[in-house]
């Protein structure tokens, strides 16, 4: 299941986002600003912002941009980053893949105090000011080729989460991800019901692999060039590699 890299134009500058038009609808588990929960799902789309963007509406924003792109048919998916979405990465293991965009602007702790501590810090040392960083953003959309429950759903997001740390830790960056990241986790919504997908069940086991594997790369490449979208051109209409 691989994205068309696409492209808008808002305030006089053409935008990437991603789009995943699903060949039929699909189940879905997502924690995005347009289209969470659990449910059926026609469309997914992740879209890069400016990272002064300052919308209290993401959703009827995404639900713009979606119109716009002609994903209007039945109810979709909408993610939001400050990375250029045409940085996206991959992995796949056993029929089940994973596309992510990896920003790392502001990594953090699950664990932490009320203040958050900054990249690198201890959480046992959180609660002390730091200075303002750059937003970043781990937004993850995976795909799984058989049917789950709806348990099975909520694990495969508890899955790939865990896969996204230990790819993150192994990078040396002390965090567990960003403050803003988003799971998404598509399966079709007919056949048979897998009803786990935890680390080390059939499915589970593929999907932490793969979601592992492309944070990983992700997270290398941030290290290499920490940027964010500047407008900087790109080639609408690939297919993600």
């Amino acid at each position: 299941m691989q994205p068309i890299l696409a492209s808008r134009v808002e305030a006089g500058a053409e935008v990437p986002v991603l789009v995943w038009r699903f060949d039929r609808p699909l189940l879905a588990i997502s924690s995005g600003p347009l289209g969470g929960g659990i449910g059926i799902r026609n469309w997914a789309l992740n879209a890069t912002v400016p990272m002064w963007y300052d919308r209290d509406d993401p959703d009827v924003h995404l639900t713009e941009l979606a119109a716009g792109l002609g994903l209007g048919d039945g109810p979709g998916i909408g993610l939001l980053t400050g990375l250029d979405v045409a940085r996206r990465v991959s992995g796949s293991d056993g029929g089940v893949s994973v596309t992510a965009t990896v920003g790392l602007g502001l990594p953090c702790w699950a664990a932490a105090g009320d203040h958050g501590p900054a990249s690198g810090d201890n959480p046992g040392t959180a609660g002390r000011r730091v200075p303002r960083q750059p937003v970043g953003t781990i937004n993850i959309v995976a795909r799984v080729p058989v049917r789950l429950s709806a348990a099975a759903l909520v694990n495969a997001v508890t899955t790939v989460t865990e896969g996204k740390a230990q790819a993150i830790w192994q990078t040396g960056i002390e965090a567990t991800g960003t403050c803003t990241d988003a799971v998404c986790v598509v399966c079709p919504a007919e056949g048979p019901v897998e009803q786990y997908c935890g680390p080390r069940s059939a499915w589970g086991s593929r999907l932490a692999r793969a979601a592992h594997a492309a944070i990983l790369d992700g997270a290398r490449a941030w290290q290499a060039d920490p940027s964010a979208w500047s407008g900087s051109a790109h080639s609408p209409g690939r297919s993600a590699d």
